[in-house]
């Protein structure tokens, strides 16, 4: 048994995907599936800021698909939002501060229900939070994950949108967050009474440190398939 690192890749099928917007824009993506298995769950990721270095490769997305598959049976499905790029490679289009981005969250759960992946929840990450709540509410998604959320382009009206969709909502808030701290997150989740507001002591916007991805990937396990919560911090595959 080998101590699970932040470098460390485990066993899954990796495959590039594509995706197709209805305004006629190729998206580029990774599905990850477990090794041997179908999954028990689906993990739809939405990444940081383009225009502030965020894509399909930020570190805690990235290491969500190099571990949950093989600790948690999930599936994870990450994608280039419209414009972006990352060494998978570009997207087509062109960034549209979360507007046009509707079409791409669209096309990722298209892509989901076409592939029949179970038990979809929505996993967003700072402006990826934005586009869960403005533009997931779709029946298929089970559930909303979000971490560092800023509440930039959100509103109040996104939020009572989901208490009356009714899907469960958890708010991972950074003690030392850049944008919204636990005790004002509170407050802005309030007209979304199921959120539930998860602050994260001494853990920052960005969630840097193997301890931080841990406490993360800890707690979106426990709401998408509780049974495999915790996770363990050694693998056989682990070097």
């Amino acid at each position: 048994m080998g101590e699970i690192r932040s470098d460390t890749v485990l066993p899954a099928r990796r495959e590039d995907v594509e995706l197709h917007t209805a305004d006629g824009v190729t998206l580029v993506g990774e599905l990850a599936l477990p090794a041997d298995r179908d999954p028990v769950a689906t993990l739809v990721t939405l990444h940081p800021l383009p225009t502030a270095g965020g894509f399909m490769d930020s570190h805690v997305l990235r290491k969500a698909a190099n571990r949950l598959p093989a600790l948690a049976d999930l599936a994870v499905l990450r994608f280039n939002t419209r414009g972006t790029e990352s060494p998978r490679g570009r997207s087509g289009g062109t960034f549209d501060a979360g507007g046009a981005e509707r079409y791409d969250v669209a096309a990722a759960l298209e892509f989901a229900e076409f592939r029949d992946l179970p038990h979809v929840w929505l996993l967003g990450w700072s402006f990826g939070t934005d586009l869960a709540l403005v533009h997931g509410r779709d029946p298929l998604v089970e559930g909303l994950l979000l971490l560092s959320p800023p509440l930039r382009w959100s509103t109040e009206d996104d939020l009572r949108a989901w208490s009356e969709f009714g899907r469960p909502v958890t708010a991972l808030v950074p003690e030392f967050d850049d944008f919204l701290r636990p005790d004002e997150a509170v407050r802005r989740f309030a007209p979304l009474p199921q959120a539930e507001v998860v602050p994260v002591a001494g853990a920052r916007h960005l969630w840097v440190g193997e301890s931080a991805v841990r406490r993360v990937l800890d707690e979106v396990v426990a709401r998408v398939v509780p049974a495999r919560s915790p996770l363990p911090t050694e693998h056989p595959a682990a070097p």
